[in-house]
This record gives structure tokens, sequence and C-alpha cells, in this order.
């Protein structure tokens, strides 16, 4: 019998979506048959923009891509992984679900609600962004909690959203997002008149 496929599932606040985002999630298309991403509040970050607008945002990026294995999941999104976990289960049944963190979240998931569960309904692929090392110690603890952790071999380039959002630069956020960032004057970004 052979493993189930699986799905790569990618939350992010994309507050704006980066080339860090767009470049993350080819990088995670290399490594899975399909990949889901959506954007989300993280309880334990202020927002920029709403979130209706940085889903938006991050349809762009996706339409940008264009791999039919990548899609917008935004029924996904939910300020709990616990939550969105059900629900990817739901949809997805048959798959295996894999819930992908950078490397600055590694930390926080064993303060996350239900960590245990969380880690025990899906594998752990966690990307490292530089600036954020990844210690043996935050392996082992989601190791604890029954966490199947894998590290992915992924370069992501040194972008942050909250970098682009206090000094928003051409360079740094996808084509297909700018647009949109001075249609609805984000970040203080405005259209030219």
């Amino acid at each position: 019998m052979s493993a189930p496929a699986a799905i790569a599932l990618l939350g992010t606040s994309a507050d704006p979506p980066t080339r860090g985002h767009q470049v993350l999630l080819e990088g995670l298309l290399a490594h899975f048959p399909r990949v889901a991403t959506w954007a989300s509040d993280n309880p334990m970050k202020r927002h920029g923009a709403p979130l209706e607008q940085r889903a938006e945002l991050l349809e762009a990026l996706v339409r940008a891509i264009g791999d039919p294995r990548l899609e917008l999941a935004q029924e996904l999104s939910s300020p709990w992984a616990i939550t969105t976990l059900e629900r990817a289960a739901q949809r997805w049944s048959w798959a295996e679900l894999v819930f992908v963190v950078g490397s600055d979240l590694a930390g926080q998931i064993p303060h996350w609600k239900q960590a245990a569960t969380v880690l025990q309904r899906c594998r752990l692929a966690i990307v490292p962004r530089r600036g954020w090392p990844l210690g043996d110690e935050q392996l082992e603890a989601l190791r604890a909690l029954g966490g199947r952790v894998e590290v992915l071999p992924l370069e992501v380039p040194a972008s942050a959203s909250t970098e682009a959002r206090r000094q928003p630069l051409r360079e740094q956020i996808p084509a297909a997002v700018w647009p949109l960032l001075l249609q609805h004057n984000l970040y203080g970004l405005h259209s030219p008149v």
C-alpha cells in the first residue's frame, strides 16, 4: 500500500507577501505534490492590513506563480493551528498534512493552543529563516510533544513583512502584489493621481 499524498499547508500573515513568500511557495512546490496557503490572523502579532486585503494580496501572488498544484485555501484560515488542521483534515481526509512554519515560530509552537494535538495531527516542516537559528533544544521540545519534525532544505531570502511594512521597497515585493498595495493605499503607499 502506498503512502498517502502529502499536502504542504502554509498559513502566513501575508502582511504584505514578500519575495521571501514567493521563494518559499516555489520551494515547497519542489518538495511536495500539492501546496495550500492562506492569509491568517496571528494572535501574537499586530497586522498592518485587514485579513480580507491580505488574502487578496496572497491570492495575487498565488496566481502569479501559476502552478496548478498551488492553491489559495482561505477557508483554512484561523488564528489557531488546531482549527486549521481540523478544516484541512475534513477537506483532504486522504492526504498526509504537512504543516509548514518558519524557524522564527519553532520556539512558539509548544505554547500554542492544544500544541500536542496539533503536532500529532500532522507532520511539521520547519523552514530555516536567516536571522532565526533553529536550535536542537527547540526541535527536542517539539519531538517531546509528539511532533514528527523535519527541517526543509530551502534557501529563503532574508525578507520580512515587518520590514516591508515599515519601508516598502519594490524589490522586496512580488510584482503581482505591488499594484494592489498602491490600489488599497497600504503601508503608506499611494497611487499616483
